[in-house]
């Protein structure tokens, strides 16, 4: 039993508790988790999984600044819909970045799974800018994410991390719809 995968658990958990209230302290938890994850997926040989992590504690440093950065008047920054000029360019970044990883993972690493691994990491890229900028579209990104992780992760025997990423996959779509309900408050 991997007692470092059962923290990263629970502390993912806290981390989507956050999320779905949508609470600035994700930010400070979203640190921890990958920091936990970095060795989890490392040692089960996920290596861009792993390196995600790195990605995602830089993110959650990026995403506490810009929620926090200033509007007048405001906190925080509001939930908006991801403007309709960025689906292209997102799109781009998530082929290249697919393309990338998956034939680094491919070519030099021992990966088993280097597609599915790369694909995964790549979209998890992407969600997480458009959480660091309150894009309510992210949870939908994060559904395909999760889907695609739980099973991934069962594939190499982390059962924990299963049922996390299961139950990220669920509350996915009720904090897509918690979040378009904050939006018309906000309004």
């Amino acid at each position: 039993m991997n007692y470092l995968e059962i923290v990263g658990t629970l502390v993912g958990l806290l981390y989507l508790w956050f999320e779905y209230k949508a609470s600035i302290w994700l930010w400070p938890v979203s640190v921890i988790m990958p920091a936990i994850y970095i060795v989890v997926y490392y040692q089960v040989g996920l290596y861009a999984d792993s390196g995600i992590s790195v990605y995602y504690l830089l993110a959650g440093i990026y995403g506490w600044w810009a929620w926090l950065r200033h509007v007048p008047g405001r906190q925080e920054k509001l939930i908006t819909f991801t403007p309709r000029k960025l689906f292209m360019p997102l799109f781009v970044v998530l082929c290249l970045v697919f393309a990338l990883i998956g034939g680094i993972l491919a070519t030099y690493t021992d990966s088993t799974i280097p597609w599915w691994d790369s694909f995964t990491t790549a979209l998890s890229i992407i969600a997480m800018w458009m959480l660091a900028h309150k894009y309510v579209e992210q949870w939908l990104v994060w559904l395909v994410v999760d889907v695609i992780s739980c099973g991934l992760y069962l594939y190499k025997d982390l059962y924990f991390t299963s049922f996390l990423y299961g139950l990220y996959a669920v509350i996915a779509f009720g904090g897509y719809l918690r979040w378009k309900q904050l939006m018309n408050v906000t309004e």
